[in-house]
């Protein structure tokens, strides 16, 4: 990866492939940024959070929705995914989308819980149920984002609540947008049988599960990343847009 300045050639750049991450090359990346580059665990999911509500507007803008009201249910996990998860829905309240939470088992995590009580002060609801008839959801919501499990999950050891609600997320009727990892996959084989997203959101780089991927829309929120770090890990990520954070594949 050329690093960009005063003296660059002026003849085309080699296009490099872009990079796929096994499970512990996203673990590495994350590591360093935390400890070289001293980001904050909460820094991070804001980032990603924003990102993946920036990515939502792109493919569902308002305007496009098919029901009057934009409303869209987020569907978070315990761990770091449902907290970006969360991250998405404030953000999407703020771009003017009607998010409905549901999130069947908090965190105890005193980082995880501050963005639950930023969603609660912005009065985003949180359902108490999700309604296993899935014709309920494809009537009250435009799409549903899924924000269950993420890298640091093991699809073997997946338990309830998540089993119920991954059996719900494979029949829904209504776009499926998965954040980083589709929830059940593994993050380098992916799932012949799991869920099957129209729009995946990568976080950083793609997973390698992300090869598998079948849906209309992959976008990338990398941006952020630090070129130093692009380049240690040679992420050949895409090209950015103007001031954009995501990119579609």
């Amino acid at each position: 990866m050329e690093k960009p300045g005063c003296n660059s050639s002026h003849g085309k750049k080699e296009i490099q492939p872009l990079r796929y991450l096994s499970r512990e090359e996203a673990e590495a990346i994350e590591k360093e940024l935390l400890e070289e580059f001293r980001f904050g665990q909460q820094q991070l999911i804001e980032i990603w959070g924003h990102a993946c509500a920036m990515a939502v507007a792109k493919v569902f803008p308002l305007r496009s929705l098919a029901k009057k009201q934009p409303t869209l249910l987020v569907v978070c996990g315990c761990e770091q995914n449902g907290a970006i998860g969360l991250a998405c829905a404030r953000h999407l309240r703020v771009f003017e989308y009607e998010p409905t939470i549901y999130y069947p088992k908090r965190s105890s995590n005193p980082l995880y819980r501050d963005f639950t009580t930023q969603c609660e002060k912005m009065d985003i609801p949180f359902l108490s149920y999700l309604p296993t008839e899935v014709q309920l959801i494809s009537d009250a919501y435009n799409l549903v984002i899924d924000a269950v499990l993420g890298v640091e999950s093991n699809p073997a050891e997946v338990a309830e609540p998540y089993i119920s609600v991954l059996a719900t997320l494979k029949q829904i009727r209504v776009p499926l947008v998965s954040l980083d990892v589709p929830s059940g996959w593994d993050v380098e084989s992916g799932s012949s049988e799991g869920i099957s997203p129209d729009v995946l959101v990568s976080l950083a780089a793609p997973k390698k599960c992300a090869t598998r991927f079948m849906g209309k829309h992959h976008l990338v929120a990398g941006r952020f990343l630090p070129y130093d770090v692009q380049k240690k890990f040679e992420l050949n990520l895409p090209e950015y847009a103007g001031t954009e954070c995501v990119v579609s594949l």
